[in-house]
């Protein structure tokens, strides 16, 4: 895993990079939040989709809640790259509108999407 940080319009980002997959549970998640803080001083997180186990996809599991709700009460914010097109759960649909309307939680395209949610988010 890679943690490269970039400095978007005056704000810390950090960017990971991994071709393994990282957050199978919650556990894993708070791992890479402490690891983020830890290595790159930074509390807002650009990780591709593919570094998610797809039951973070499935809402049924939780496990989306549950880590989404690891990463606000830890005051960190998170933006997932990726294709999200391929999910067709109204469920999925409705949860990734409200996540892109808010200030925390952001499900983009493209990782420049990404940097500059995260760079505005309050």
């Amino acid at each position: 895993m890679k943690i490269a940080k970039q400095n978007v319009n005056g704000v810390e980002l950090a960017v990971v990079a991994s071709d393994e997959l990282v957050i199978a549970d919650v556990q894993a998640a708070l791992d890479l939040m402490a690891t983020v803080r830890y290595e790159a001083d930074c509390d807002r997180i650009i990780l591709p989709k593919s570094m998610f186990a797809e039951s973070f996809f499935d809402l049924k599991t939780r496990l989306a809640g549950e880590i989404l709700q690891k990463f606000s009460n830890y005051r960190m914010k998170l933006a997932i790259v990726g294709d999200f097109s391929v999910y067709t759960s109204k469920s999925l649909r409705d949860f990734i509108y409200e996540s892109n309307n808010g200030n925390d939680v952001f499900f983009v395209p493209t990782e420049q999407e990404a940097m500059e949610k995260l760079s505005r988010a309050k």
